[in-house]
């Protein structure tokens, strides 16, 4: 796996090197790209992935800048949706390789005020309460708002950032990073083997790799 940390490196590998792309979340909005020069770069990227065929998950961020690449609106929402919050699945994930056997309706960490349209020719796989578009997929590319894959101790690390904690207590009170720490510890048990199982899936049967076998990937972090 080779793993690209833009916001310390902007140069970005040849996408055709590798198996398949992730690209995973940061505190910028995918439309800032006159703030984050490397923003253009990483969707035009995405873009020609894509297009080609190269299987991509992306998570919060991801998901918007695939969403924005495929010409949909990515835009703030009606309000900073946070905490550990339910996911509902669609009708279209019943039928989808990855998210099959996923149960209707599960918990997942959400920190984002960003949310995005449905692109055309995408199925919508899961919504909440408060926005509309949560997943979906189109050809081998899949996008997630939300976060399953956080454990209890990456949480307890962004706890220790003051930006991070200043955010959480400007949108939720003073004593939210402990209420989250509590509800993420409840909620883990369940959310972190679900994400091992959705994306097991989707290199077994998107990626085309064996159970087993190591993935060989290019992954991007904001």
């Amino acid at each position: 796996m080779h793993r690209v940390l833009l916001h310390q490196q902007h140069v970005l590998p040849d996408w055709r090197a590798f198996a398949a792309i992730i690209v995973m979340g940061g505190p910028m909005g995918a439309y800032e790209d006159e703030l984050y020069p490397w923003l253009g770069p990483e969707k035009q990227l995405i873009a020609e992935a894509v297009a080609a065929g190269t299987p991509y998950w992306g998570v919060c961020l991801g998901a918007q800048l695939l969403a924005a690449t495929l010409n949909a609106r990515v835009a703030p929402g009606p309000r900073a949706e946070l905490g550990v919050l339910a996911v509902e699945l669609t009708e279209g994930a019943a039928a989808d390789p990855v998210f099959a056997h996923a149960p209707r309706s599960f918990e997942a960490l959400q920190w984002h005020g960003d949310t995005f349209d449905l692109p055309r020719g995408a199925i919508q796989l899961a919504r909440s309460e408060l926005y509309e578009q949560q997943a979906f997929v189109i050809g081998r590319a899949y996008a997630l708002q939300f976060h399953l894959e956080v454990t209890v101790s990456l949480a307890a690390e962004w706890m220790e950032m003051p930006a991070y904690v200043q955010e959480l207590q400007e949108l939720a009170g003073p004593h939210s990073p402990a209420r989250l720490l509590e509800r993420m510890a409840a909620a883990t048990p369940r959310s972190v083997p679900l994400a091992r199982a959705l994306f097991s899936r989707w290199l077994e049967h998107v990626v085309g790799m064996q159970p087993l076998e190591q993935p060989t990937a290019a992954t991007t972090d904001g």
